[in-house]
């Protein structure tokens, strides 16, 4: 979890930090680039009107010449422009015509006639042959409303080395304003949308491999803690890699354990019948009667099946305990798993003396699972009770639906089990005497019941019933 936390609140620190300094420079930059194009679009003009008033201020009728009134005729028109959304009605345009010493001869306002402006810097630099403009607040002292103005040289048209004066056309910043607030606005509102969308994204990219690394996590938690998990699901990245390679060093680490294990405990539960094997190969060495040798051939016969059924219960169990999650999963029928069980132990109960009776729910009853690992662990569980049933006597297999649980219960009419041995018959070797011969099964039974039970996400008990005898039960989860 905090791996996660950590990784979704860096990467919305480092998007929101991108984000807001990209934005604030984008946002920021638009109001001189505006300007700047507005700039130059004044520069063109002025540049054009130059020219055209030129003949007019040579010939001293500037004030009332063509020039003027052509300007008259355009700033009354009616314009019906619409910009983006802003409508445009009249033209902004104000042009000021100084002289060759800077005095104002022409102000389409009207205002400024016979100012001295050659101390402004567009007029002063124009007259010095250099490009000259500036910006000039719309009301002295009022900063917040600036006017634009940008000057062009007035050259004789008979000699354009001569400068005769000086144009001066001016526009108001603020016409622009509105154009300037409406781009920061679009900007903003995309940049919002694609800042969220890359937000969105990154989240569920962040997501992904957080969901990835848990996976991992988790599994090596298991794994640490010695719990049977199946590996994390396949992915085609690194951390899929990662995981596979966790799975294979995991296979080889515990194989290895698991191999040591079991070599131990198999040598350990030998020794008993070889020494007894050993004790009677040497004893039929001697002169012997023959019910004596008799003896010891049975006994080396039982030794022997002991060392066979061991082994292949040992096989079976390291079989289910290697895996830590089912190989094969289909329907089953409870019914059908029931009479396959109850028909593999016919031929022992019939030598036993016994009789089995198996009760269904009225309701029919399915799980999901491996059907050859059900069917052994059902018949171990009635081969146990047939181990500690009296002759003569009945054993009920029994299958109920339980709280979304499909139960399958042994009963038997035997000793039960002592009150010290109520949990390690689940334990690997642990076994009690039979009442009949006073044997001891190779105790794996038991054990592997309780790993199918786990590979099925179930449970197996065991306890003593109140009218006596024992009850063995298998859980499992009902199929849907």
């Amino acid at each position: 979890m905090r791996i996660g936390l950590r990784l979704f609140l860096g990467f919305f620190l480092i998007v929101g930090l991108a984000a807001f300094f990209v934005m604030r420079v984008f946002v920021n930059e638009i109001k001189p680039g505006v300007r700047q194009a507005m700039e130059s679009t004044l520069v063109d003009a002025a540049n054009v009107l130059a020219v055209m008033a030129a003949d007019d201020l040579k010939h001293g009728r500037i004030a009332d010449g063509v020039f003027v009134s052509d300007l008259r005729r355009a700033a009354a028109r009616e314009l019906d422009a619409r910009i983006w959304q802003f409508p445009k009605r009249r033209i902004d345009y104000r042009v000021m015509i100084t002289d060759a010493q800077g005095i104002v001869v022409y102000d389409s306002e009207g205002r400024d006639l016979g100012r001295d402006n050659s101390r402004w810097n567009d007029v002063y630099r124009t007259l010095r042959g250099e490009y000259g403009a500036r910006s000039s607040p719309e009301t002295p002292g009022d900063d917040t409303r600036t006017v634009m103005h940008v000057a062009a040289p007035i050259r004789d048209p008979d000699d354009e080395g001569r400068l005769i004066g000086v144009l001066t056309l001016a526009q108001p910043n603020h016409a622009f304003e509105p154009f300037i607030v409406a781009s920061q606005r679009n900007i903003l509102r995309r940049g919002g949308w694609l800042i969220g969308l890359s937000a969105l994204i990154g989240a569920l990219m962040t997501w992904w491999l957080v969901r990835g690394i848990r996976g991992l996590n988790r599994y090596a938690q298991a794994v640490s803690a010695g719990e049977p998990v199946p590996p994390p699901k396949p992915r085609r990245d690194e951390i899929g890699d990662l995981g596979r390679a966790l799975e294979t060093m995991r296979r080889k680490l515990e194989g290895k354990a698991y191999v040591e294990h079991y070599v131990q405990s198999l040598t350990h539960e030998m020794k008993s019948p070889l020494a007894a094997i050993r004790g009677a190969a040497e004893l039929l060495q001697e002169p012997l009667p023959d019910a004596e040798r008799q003896r010891f051939v049975r006994n080396i016969r039982l030794q022997e099946q002991r060392l066979t059924e061991t082994i292949d219960k040992l096989l079976a169990l390291a079989e289910v305990e290697q895996h830590g999650w089912l190989q094969r999963r289909e329907r089953i029928d409870v019914a059908a798993l029931m009479a396959q069980a109850s028909e593999t132990m016919a031929t022992r109960l019939a030598a036993d003396g016994l009789r089995l009776h198996a009760r269904l729910s009225p309701a029919p009853l399915a799980v999901e699972g491996d059907p050859f690992l059900l069917r052994q662990a059902l018949i171990n569980l009635l081969d146990n009770a047939i181990a500690f049933s009296p002759p003569d006597t009945d054993i009920e297999l029994a299958a109920d639906a339980v709280r979304g649980q499909v139960r399958l219960s042994v009963r038997d009419h035997g000793p039960g089990v002592p009150d010290y041995a109520g949990e390690r018959v689940f334990e690997r070797f642990y076994s009690l005497a039979r009442p009949a011969t006073g044997q001891r099964s190779s105790g794996l039974g038991l054990p592997f019941v309780r790993e199918v039970a786990r590979l099925h996400g179930g449970a197996a008990s065991l306890r003593n019933r109140p009218a006596g005898g024992a009850e063995a039960t298998l859980e499992l989860p009902a199929a849907p």
